[in-house]
């Protein structure tokens, strides 16, 4: 059996506490499975840097001129963790046979990658980690994550139950997914969308081993928005549906009153009528949000902007002990230019 070649992808951004530790065990895990003959040996880790305001590129440069295993890909700004995993798997796929992706603070079980490899040899193109449960999880955490499974389900969208993005893609699977090419992608939507054959593999959450999470409520709210808003128009139709409601709810109470008068029996009030400028103004509201929501959508696919630009990437510079760096490293900050590095000795 050929040995693929594996590449781990791991986007980081300010993960300059956990990032030893994680380049220690995943490097570890990667020899392990060398060793075991169960991936080549040119397999490698993808480190990339989103636009990180602290030492976290610094570190993977060092790594990789003292480790063969560790590549680094350094963006120019921070374009957000979708973006960054997919400029990490787009840069891995030309010389990969499988890639994996994983979040750099550890709370992914990287013990069942193992598992993803075999399932690999087995002839599955995509293999989700997924969750065994959200015992770990705060109750607010678990009821809204449950309950955005479920709106996503309702309106059709074919998600992976407690799944993120913990995943292995074959070369095949990731050169399909380039070809999407919208501004807003959500790959847990989107990755079902290729029909490849596919499996699971189930583990339990970690907790996290340093740093602080960088996904609070606001992103969380935002992702969570975003999937919605990507994959189906139901939010629309659900307010043109409400406002078909309000319209024949006002025919019925506008038939109500007109017999009051008939009777005699109305009174003057500004109860009904607050109510009714609040309900109505309201919708108005709410309906003009989202729709523009959709149109800056639109907005945003008509500029055709790239996903990401790529700063610096040594993934595919034939970077070794034995070659000479022009490198830099300042007070404020650290900085390369991989044009001056110099060619092999032939």
């Amino acid at each position: 059996m050929i040995e693929p070649v594996l590449t781990i992808v791991v986007p980081c951004y300010n993960e300059e506490d956990v990032l030893p530790e994680t380049i220690d065990q995943l490097q570890v895990l990667l020899k392990e499975l060398m060793v075991e003959e169960l991936v080549s040996r040119q397999s490698k880790i993808l480190f990339v840097d989103d636009g990180s305001k602290d030492r976290t590129w610094e570190l993977i440069y060092k790594e990789g001129l003292r480790n063969e295993y560790v590549r680094g890909l350094k963006l120019s700004r921070n374009v957000g963790h979708q973006n960054a995993l997919l400029a990490g798997l787009f840069t891995a796929k030309e010389r990969s046979d499988c890639m994996i992706s994983i979040d750099a603070d550890l709370q992914d079980d990287i013990s069942v990658i193992r598992e993803f490899i075999l399932k690999f040899n087995k002839g599955y193109e995509i293999v989700y980690g997924v969750r065994k449960g959200r015992d770990t999880d705060t109750l607010f955490k678990r009821s809204t994550a449950q309950g955005f499974y479920k709106i996503m389900k309702k309106m059709g969208v074919d998600l992976v139950y407690n799944h993120a993005d913990f995943r292995l893609m074959s070369k095949r699977a990731v050169e399909e997914l380039e070809r999407f090419s919208e501004v807003n992608l959500f790959l847990r939507g989107i990755v079902p969308l290729l029909g490849f054959r596919s499996d699971v593999v189930y583990y339990d959450r970690l907790e996290r081993h340093a740093g602080v999470t960088k996904y609070p409520f606001k992103k969380m709210v935002g992702f969570a928005f975003d999937g919605i808003t990507s994959f189906s128009i139901s939010p629309i139709r659900f307010v043109l549906v409400t406002g078909f409601v309000s319209f024949f709810m006002s025919l019925v109470f506008g038939g109500y009153f007109l017999a009051l008068k008939f009777f005699g029996n109305t009174e003057t009030g500004w109860t009904s009528l607050i109510t009714s400028i609040w309900l109505i103004g309201g919708l108005q509201l709410i309906a003009i949000g989202l729709i523009g929501e959709y149109i800056g959508k639109i907005y945003k696919e008509t500029k055709q902007r790239p996903k990401y630009i790529v700063d610096i990437d040594s993934f595919n510079l034939p970077i070794t002990r034995h070659h000479l760096l022009n490198h830099t490293l300042e007070d404020d900050g650290f900085s390369l230019d991989f044009r001056k590095v110099s060619e092999p000795n032939k």
